[in-house]
């Protein structure tokens, strides 16, 4: 059973920026690879949104609502995703979530808190 495990979320300035990490424990490298990863938010009374994901083929995909502030990047041999926050805004406040994808089997992580706030 594949575990991701998210790490980087706290307190910003509106401005700021931070990064988010994803870790895909227990993940067997070669299978990783072939992982489409994913981040994913939730602000309070919201859906789940997409922000970004990496494509096993390396193609990254950015919503609209965060392209040319945020950037997804995914480095294989440590197994892990990053999502890079920059110029944060008021709006950006929800949790975030890492999902790994192959198939039509998902896996997610236990979502870390990203406030932005002044």
């Amino acid at each position: 059973q594949v575990q991701l495990v998210e790490s980087g979320g706290g307190l910003v300035q509106p401005g700021g920026s931070l990064s988010l990490s994803c870790t895909a424990s227990r993940a067997i490298l070669s299978t990783f690879i072939q992982y489409t990863m994913g981040w994913y938010r939730q602000a309070p009374g919201k859906q789940r949104e997409l922000v970004a994901t990496f494509t096993d083929d390396g193609d990254t995909n950015v919503a609209d609502a965060v392209k040319g502030r945020f950037t997804i990047s995914k480095n294989n041999s440590k197994k892990t995703v990053y999502l890079q926050m920059s110029s944060l805004r008021p709006e950006d406040t929800a949790v975030y979530y890492c999902r790994g994808s192959i198939g039509e089997t998902h896996y997610w992580g236990q979502g870390t808190q990203v406030t932005v706030s002044s």
